[in-house]
């Protein structure tokens, strides 16, 4: 598929910055056709199966493309139907062992095909879109038929008994709001959804009239995740693929945190292997260390057993159906062939000339450049690669008589580097950070009831 001016111009612009692209990865991406290809038909699983869900577990150094695959997953499972989320764990704004601020980035980063980040109110209000398309379709009436409305009344009741099975605290609220759309109230509207999206500030008294108490804490946050996973298969959407983005961070934890960490990913692995999240396709990414360090999964057996994969020493021949993939490190063939297409989808004002002049002797001296300027390790280089490739693209462009070959001079600037970056430019090994403060607890929260 072509890319378009437009998809050309986001690329460039995220890849100006050092940023994966939201959108427009395939059109690039390289070396991971194969678990591309696995994670389809495992996507086609899930969709199929009324009780099944899935987790894949990516495991790859620094520069590998964890992120950059995620993204690129993420955007094809949409292509199929499902709706997706990721989520960046971090030890103070989403630590893991609290599964209800999880819950929470999830929902604010829901994304679809045709809503984009930032779904979840349009989910809803398809949902109940989709109960007066059913009572159309199926019993044959039309909106301006007096039998209408209580016809749509009785098919919504259908839909939330299956929802009050799963969550009824979900169920109640989401009738409830259901009501204050046709009453108009807007205002007690979006403090419902703000509730049901597991919001912390919202109005007891609002939420009191709907019949439930409390807020959603870390138990109940799995209790509505099942309730959103029914939700989106009720509204014609495929799935909802979760996408848990550097969850090697919690190897920074102190051990008690930790250990609770640990036991939340534990437990969203068992409830998919009992069935109990049918329609979500898990993807946890760390680097190696989470997978095999003494801070990592290892530091819970039960967990570790779920997750551990057998590797060989040729990558090439690696299971991609296994519960644990790993992704193959850049090497300089695989970042020349990155250069070359990210050169050709380069939306210049004049291709030919550009494309012309940063020629392959040009892009082969840059990686060497690059990877020279990191200690050889081309495994840390794609960013810095990416983002001097597209500088000197720009100006070409702009400048008819700026020659790459007799004008281009790597200069790195230590302060715009990451940790790895830095380690890797300096010769040393990454020394593990003190661990971050931890957010204070807040107050016990009710047991939802209603």
């Amino acid at each position: 598929m072509k890319v378009t001016e437009a998809e050309a111009r986001d690329i460039v612009a995220a890849l100006r910055t050092g940023a994966v692209p939201h959108s427009g990865l395939h059109h690039f991406a390289t070396g991971v056709d194969t678990l591309v290809r696995v994670v389809d038909e495992e996507l086609e699983d899930v969709a199929r199966g009324a009780g099944s869900g899935r987790a894949k577990w990516i495991r790859g150094e620094y520069g590998s493309g964890k992120t950059f695959v995620t993204r690129l997953l993420c955007a094809r499972a949409r292509e199929k139907g499902f709706a997706t989320a990721e989520v960046q764990i971090s030890i103070n704004d989403t630590p893991l062992h609290h599964l209800e601020t999880v819950y929470r980035r999830l929902v604010e980063r829901l994304s679809t095909p045709a809503e984009g980040v930032g779904a979840f109110r349009a989910v809803v209000d398809g949902w109940l879109f989709e109960v007066g398309e059913e009572v159309t379709r199926l019993k044959g009436l039309s909106e301006d038929d007096p039998a209408f409305a209580a016809a749509v009344e009785e098919r919504l009741e259908d839909k939330l008994a299956e929802l009050s099975a799963r969550n009824p605290a979900f169920a109640q609220v989401l009738r409830a709001y259901a009501g204050a759309q046709v009453a108009g109230d807007m205002g007690v509207a979006q403090q419902l959804l703000g509730w049901l999206g597991g919001q912390p500030h919202v109005d007891r008294g609002i939420i009191s009239r709907a019949g439930v108490k409390g807020a959603v804490d870390g138990q109940a946050a799995l209790a509505f995740l099942r309730g959103l996973l029914l939700l989106l298969r009720q509204s014609r959407h495929s799935g909802l693929v979760v996408v848990l983005d550097e969850v090697e961070t919690l190897q920074r934890m102190p051990a008690p945190t930790r250990e609770k960490a640990l036991n939340a990913l534990r437990q969203l692995v068992d409830m998919l292997m009992n069935g109990e999240l049918p329609g979500l396709y898990l993807v946890v990414t760390g680097t190696p260390e989470l997978f095999e360090g003494p801070k990592g999964l290892k530091a819970l057996s039960p967990l570790y057993q779920r997750v551990f994969t057998r590797f060989d020493a040729e990558p090439r021949f690696d299971n991609l159906r296994a519960p644990q993939v790993r992704l193959p490190p850049f090497d300089a063939g695989r970042l020349l062939e990155v250069g070359r297409k990210v050169r050709a989808l380069f939306p210049a004002r004049e291709p030919g000339r550009v494309q012309g002049t940063v020629d392959d002797r040009f892009l082969e001296g840059l990686v060497g450049r690059v990877t020279e300027g990191f200690g050889g390790k081309v495994t840390v280089a794609p960013r810095l690669f990416l983002r001097e490739l597209v500088d000197v693209l720009d100006r070409v462009d702009q400048f008819p008589d700026y020659s790459p070959h007799q004008h281009y001079r790597l200069e790195v600037d230590e302060a715009s580097l990451r940790p790895e970056e830095l380690a890797a430019r300096r010769g040393t090994s990454e020394v593990e950070g003190e661990p971050e403060a931890e957010t204070p607890s807040p107050r016990p929260k009710r047991r939802l009831e209603g």
